[in-house]
């Protein structure tokens, strides 16, 4: 059986395989949205097993699991590392056509130079090799980086962590710029007074100002803003079932926060017109500051209430929503555009029946000397995989501008994901080349391969000033 891994994987004709080995292959990868956690940056963590660097926290892997029928003591139970490879093996061989298929075998490739297909026949082999190889000095946290010329790394944390590891960072020796990325989603769930009332005495112990009032509340967030900014970051992510649909004014807002305060009931409006007013403060003070939001938008999440219960968010038991998303989006950037506040921004859509209207949105909001300001992000989370990615590269080329596409991010919580750049770039340049090859593009190589090496890296790095 001829090795399913190899040089020109993904890549079909002369022109796409030319436009890969000549201007993607070796660019360096700007990681501007991950989970990546601080700590094991900041430790350089060496990683004892497979399991620790490729499963512990992978929920794709989870689901994948449990759709084969595989106790949930193998993904986040009790058993042994090595009893939650196997299981994983066992289950790969069954993920054909599952973009799981595609990326653990990438992963063995580039890591650990293993081509074999993983089962269980091939498990303990593959654990044993992987397992030896993860004791060399270039397997550490810092080798990888390292490894797969990985220059920015962006984290996501929210507005009450410490950053204490990002902190450890700052003048390491880590071979990449390691940035926190500003995720206030808390700060919007009014809805939950207790939650909420509980998140704001945490802000109010990490911004070292008393909240007693909704000018406090913002005084804090701002503080916050600012630390996250003196540890390198430069960017603010939210993830949002979807945009408030209204924006309270201050007054407004003034009222509800005081109401939330004291855990009085709120009604919807003024939930959704708190979120709004909140959504813009913030807005603005990215704008001031030259940084990049990011809204992650349609997901609806910890559908399986038991699971959620039983071992909490994140473990894979999360949908595409199917909520009207436009409207209160169009809402969130009309007003702080009108307020000359509109940061740069990447918008990621999960539902992919709405990507022709999230590719027009983005062409609504421009400015003189920001090429691309509004932007459609790369294929998020189920859409993250062939499919989903073409059909994002095809709606932005369709109605935008491809050539400033910031390009692909990881978005997860695994060492070993780097691969998916690479993933990300040969599906770019098999699209472009067989573009070149039926006349629909110029058979150029110079000239399109000029727009590959950008998306890959060179678009990232001057979007989020870091270039």
């Amino acid at each position: 059986m001829s090795q399913f891994i190899h040089q020109d994987f993904l890549l079909r004709g002369v022109a796409a395989r030319n436009l890969y080995a000549n201007y993607a292959a070796d660019q360096p990868i700007f990681d501007y949205h991950c989970h990546l956690s601080p700590k094991d940056l900041a430790d350089n963590r060496r990683f004892k097993n497979l399991y620790e660097i490729w499963l512990e926290g992978d929920h794709y892997k989870w689901r994948g699991m449990r759709l084969h029928g595989l106790s949930e003591r193998f993904c986040t139970g009790d058993a042994t590392p090595r009893e939650k490879f196997l299981a994983f093996a066992e289950t790969i061989p069954h993920a054909l056509r599952n973009p799981l298929y595609h990326w653990t075998h990438l992963e063995l490739a580039r890591f650990f130079g293993i081509h074999e297909l993983l089962s269980p026949a091939t498990a303990e082999g593959i654990w044993e090799k992987a397992n030896s190889m993860l004791a060399q000095d270039d397997m550490s946290s810092w080798g990888i980086l390292e490894k797969f010329q990985v220059k920015f790394i962006g984290t996501t944390d929210d507005p009450t962590d410490s950053l204490e590891h990002h902190a450890r960072l700052q003048g390491s020796a880590c071979p990449a710029k390691v940035a926190p990325s500003f995720r206030p989603d808390k700060a919007l769930q009014v809805g939950n007074a207790d939650a909420w009332n509980g998140w704001v005495d945490a802000l109010e112990a990490a911004a070292s100002i008393s909240v007693d009032s909704f000018r406090s509340f913002k005084e804090a967030l701002e503080s916050r803003i600012d630390h996250f900014a003196k540890l390198g970051g430069c960017t603010a992510d939210h993830g949002l079932a979807r945009c408030p649909l209204s924006i309270a004014d201050d007054a407004a807002a003034g009222v509800i926060f005081d109401k939330a305060r004291s855990k009085q009931s709120l009604s919807s409006d003024e939930i959704e017109g708190f979120a709004g007013n909140i959504m813009a403060f913030l807005g603005g003070l990215y704008h001031k500051r030259g940084w990049v939001m990011q809204l992650h938008l349609g997901a609806i999440r910890n559908v399986n209430a038991d699971l959620f219960n039983k071992v909490g968010a994140d473990v894979g038991c999360d949908s595409i929503g199917d909520v009207q998303q436009i409207p209160s989006l169009a809402l969130l950037l009309s007003e702080l555009s009108a307020r000359g506040e509109l940061p740069k921004t990447i918008l990621y859509n999960l539902n992919p029946s709405d990507n022709y209207a999230f590719a027009t949105m983005c062409g609504n909001f421009a400015e003189e000397g920001i090429p691309g300001k509004v932007q459609f992000g790369s294929g998020w989370w189920f859409l993250d995989q062939a499919e989903g990615m073409q059909w994002q590269i095809n709606a932005l080329s369709n109605l935008g501008l491809l050539s400033h596409f910031v390009g692909m991010l990881t978005d997860s919580r695994s060492m070993m994901s780097f691969p998916r750049h690479e993933y990300f770039r040969r599906l770019l340049c098999q699209l472009l080349g067989d573009d070149m090859e039926r006349g629909a593009i110029p058979n150029d190589q110079e000239m399109v391969g000029a727009m590959v090496k950008n998306i890959c890296y060179g678009n990232a790095a001057q979007f989020f000033g870091q270039a």
